[in-house]
């Protein structure tokens, strides 16, 4: 190889590697700020036909789901066992918490109504939150008109 070949390889190689940088999916990607996984509407635009519950399970890291007695969904964040009893996340629905049992209630949210969800598990994250965000906080943001 050339002398005068090697820095346009070097130059060509850096072009792709930037390029292919740019071009990853960022579908469940970690917020600049505040922690927590983000997922836009652009994200749920481009899982047709999924529930709330399945688009958070394919699009956030190490969430389970388990199926209640009654037969509802729980989503679990941080395992199935807790200390006070209560396993499912925090769900706040624009700045409104929702009571206990909220992720079975999931399926009454239309995604196509959401503008964001964020999905808070570390403590600073989730402090603001106190004891109720033990387990974890989902924020979902509709959209408004």
């Amino acid at each position: 190889m050339t002398r005068s070949a090697r820095p346009f390889l070097s130059l060509a190689f850096l072009l792709v590697a930037c390029s292919h940088r740019q071009s990853v999916s960022h579908a469940a990607r970690p917020e600049s700020s505040g922690g927590g996984i983000l997922i836009t509407a652009d994200d749920i635009e481009r899982s047709p036909g999924m529930s709330l519950e399945q688009l958070l399970l394919a699009r956030v890291p190490g969430l389970t789901m388990s199926r209640a007695a009654d037969g509802h969904a729980i989503l679990h964040l941080r395992g199935e066992t807790t200390f006070l009893g209560d396993a499912e996340p925090l769900v706040v629905v624009n700045d409104i918490p929702l009571g206990p049992t909220a992720s079975g209630n999931l399926s009454a949210i239309n995604p196509r109504d959401i503008e964001s969800i964020r999905v808070l598990r570390d403590a600073a994250s989730t402090a603001a939150y106190g004891i109720r965000g033990a387990n974890g906080v989902i924020v979902i943001r509709t959209k408004q008109s």
